[in-house]
Parts: structure tokens; sequence; C-alpha cells
């Protein structure tokens, strides 16, 4: 019975292939074990970063290429017809390389990465997350566009004309996507220009919030409403930003208005009450800036200006300081004003 020919081989040699390609992936798991039992102790026992990241990221390649040579020789062992054999060598051509260009591309943002951290760690340097993530997918590309130029020269397709097929195309393509090649390079600009990083609070065009996400299309921002905005990079390269996370304090400037009535006593006290505000509220410089501006409409004008600590609450620090000035007028009876009129009628 295994002597019948089925397909032009014999049963005995089509279940000896199928045993081998069965083994394949029982050496698959074999090399698992040594790269975790074996090679990943070794690893584990020096100081190198390199060795472990090596270990991690060859195994899975290495598990794949022991199941796809299995598969091979198992397949190549046997009769086929010309133009099967010719498909089947064109195919594992294309997945040899493309195995190798995963197993590259694993290894190299491996390691970019662990080099991308230990910068930042030893300078001290704010390298955020999204100039690692744009440097790491830069290197994956070429990778991997280099890998699959290799596989389509391995089985006789012409790079050359590809080339300059892609280059003719390129052409109209960059012409239809203006905007988005826009986008891109503003992206791109924003990255490694760095004017404000991931969190910073900006402000530009009108919009202020916190940078959610830096990306190469587009830039989102958590506005102070809570929403959240997503904007083209193209526009926000173009405008004039203000990092407020850059300034070392933010200031803050009121006009309070006393009625008429106010004596220049009083209004000596109002002002004196206004510089002590910073012994009472933790969060604002001790600078400020105090001056009887004007004589209004309806009332005697102060502007009062005091800064907001990098560290205080933007929000909670302005209520503190509101409530303090109404506690502290109230206090010496300094009365707020606000709009009235005094109609006298000539008898």
């Amino acid at each position: 019975m295994l002597e019948q020919v089925l397909w032009g081989n014999t049963i005995l040699n089509l279940l000896i292939s199928l045993a081998i390609a069965i083994g394949g992936f029982f050496l698959a798991k074999l090399i698992y074990l040594i790269f975790t039992k074996v090679f990943g102790k070794i690893a584990a026992k020096t100081e190198s970063t390199v060795d472990d990241i090596l270990v991690e990221n060859f195994r899975a390649p290495f598990m794949f290429a022991a199941i796809i040579a299995s598969i091979w020789y198992a397949l190549k062992r046997l009769a086929l017809s010309a133009f099967v054999a010719s498909s089947i060598e064109k195919a594992y051509t294309v997945l040899i390389v493309v195995n190798f260009t995963w197993a590259i591309s694993r290894v190299v943002s491996a390691v970019l990465q662990d080099v991308l951290t230990r910068f930042t760690e030893k300078k001290d340097a704010k390298l955020n997350e999204a100039v690692s993530n744009l440097i790491l997918r830069i290197v994956k590309y070429i990778i991997w566009a280099l890998g699959i130029l290799v596989a389509m020269n391995n089985i006789g397709i012409e790079i050359g004309t590809l080339i300059a097929g892609l280059g003719i195309g390129g052409m109209a393509v960059a012409l239809a996507a203006q905007d988005t090649i826009k986008n891109l390079f503003g992206g791109i600009m924003l990255v490694f220009d760095r004017p404000f990083n991931l969190g910073d609070r900006i402000r530009f065009n009108g919009i202020e919030g916190f940078v959610m996400h830096i990306g190469l299309r587009s830039l989102r921002i958590q506005t102070l409403n809570n929403r959240m905005v997503t904007i083209p990079n193209s526009m926000v390269v173009d405008s004039a930003i203000e990092n407020v996370n850059s300034e070392p304090s933010t200031k803050i400037t009121l006009t309070l208005g006393l009625t008429y009535d106010t004596t220049p006593e009083k209004m000596d006290l109002a002002m004196e009450l206004l510089r002590n505000i910073p012994k009472a509220i933790p969060n604002i410089e001790d600078t400020t800036v105090v001056s009887f501006m004007q004589y209004g409409d309806f009332s005697l004008q102060i502007m009062f200006a005091y800064f907001i600590k990098k560290s205080g609450d933007y929000f909670l620090t302005q209520s503190e300081v509101n409530m303090e000035i109404l506690r502290q007028f109230n206090a010496h009876g300094l009365e707020f004003a606000f709009p009235t009129q005094t109609i006298y009628t000539k008898q």
C-alpha cells in the first residue's frame, strides 16, 4: 500500500515529507526553548543589553526559518511538475528575504530604541516620544523597502524599470497630494525643531490647549474646554506658536473698581492689601504690580498684576487670589463699584 503512487509520488514518500514538514514545528519549539532557557539565561548574566536584544528579537525569525526550511525540504524531495517546482522556488525565495528583513528590522529597531532611551537618560534631554517613534518608523520603512526590492529582484522582476515607473507615478501622486506632503514635512519639522513637547500647553491662531499627539499628518490638542482638536501640521508650522510651558510664570492682570467715595487713605490701604496677597497665596510670585490706573466712568480703577508659579494650578490659583481679595476688601470696608448714574434735575 505504501508503494502505491499518488500525484506522482509514493504514499510512503508523501508521508515522509509530511513528517518532515510537521517536524519543522517541533524544531521551532526546540529553538524557542534554546533561546529562552539557554541563550536567555546567558545574556541575563552579562551587563550589556545588546545580547538580550539579540536573543529576544532573533528568536521568532529563527523559529520561522526552521518551519519554512522544513516545509521547503519536504516539498523539494517530492516529484513535482516544473511549473509547481518553479513557483515554490520563487515563493521560498521571497519568504527567505522577508524573514531576513523581519529579523534585521526587529533587531535594528530594538537597538535604536535602546540607544534613544540611553541618550535621553545621559543627556537629560526631553527627547519626546514623537521623535523616537518617527525615527523608528523611518528606519523600519527603509529596511522593509530595501527588503522588498531585493525579494523582487531575486524572483526576476526588473528593479530599474520598476523604479523608473514609480518615479513617474510618484510625480503624479505628489502633484495630487500636495497638502498631504506639506503636512508630512510639517510633522517632520515639528518633531525635529521641537517648538513644544507632548503635554505642553500652547497658544496659536486663537487655539489654546495641551499637546496630546504629534503625528506625521496632524497635531492633536486638548483645549481648555476639554475638547480634542485635530490640526494639520502645515497650519501649525506656518503660525506663530506661543509655548505657555516655557514661561517661568504666568501673568494675570485684574482691574478692580472702587466706588468714588473711597478716600485717598482707603485707596492706599487697598493697594497695600493687594501687594500683600503673595503672603497668603503660596502659588504666586512675590513680585506684583499695583497701580491706581485711572478715573473710570463709574469707579476708581486699580490695576493688579501677579504671576502664577509654574508649579501652581492655573485655574485654582486665580480662584484663591480672587477669594483673598474679596475677603480682605470686605474686612476693611472697601466697596467695589458697579455701573451707576446720578441724574441731577434743575428746577
